[in-house]
């Protein structure tokens, strides 16, 4: 799960930020004005990285104390992670922000079910990576 929770993060923070001038209150950008330049290719190959993520939790731990696991993401995580893929397809900003608050909301669901109810996830305000530039090469 945790490889899980490091790909969407990654996925919805893959832009890379400009320096900024100080302001009196902390900016905190939305969804939409990462989207504006994010690089669908990286998001593409993020939402592999999540497939691949799944199926091995699924694969290695089906049920965990008597949670099933597996089924809980078939039916509740699979969707959700389809419909990001669409969007990043269509490289549809608007698409993906629906998508991607609705895969978090379906994560957690999931925790919640799994009596893990403190394993919350949230739309990024920052990149979880500083050693990386995710801007398109030209």
């Amino acid at each position: 799960m945790k490889r899980l929770i490091t790909a969407a993060i990654a996925l919805a923070v893959s832009v890379m930020f400009a320096a900024a001038q100080p302001a009196k209150e902390r900016y905190e950008p939305g969804l939409g004005e990462f989207m504006t330049a994010t690089h669908w290719d990286l998001a593409a190959y993020e939402i592999d990285e999540i497939k691949e993520g799944l199926e091995d939790a699924r694969r290695l731990h089906p049920t965990l104390d008597g949670i099933p696991v597996a089924e809980m993401m078939k039916t509740v995580i699979d969707p959700r992670v389809a419909e990001l893929e669409k969007a990043v397809s269509a490289k549809s900003n608007d698409r993906f922000t629906v998508a991607f608050d609705e895969l978090t909301s379906g994560c957690n669901a999931c925790h919640a079910a799994a009596n893990k109810p403190f394993i919350r996830i949230q739309r990024p305000i920052e990149p979880p990576l500083t050693n990386q530039n995710f801007t398109p090469v030209k």
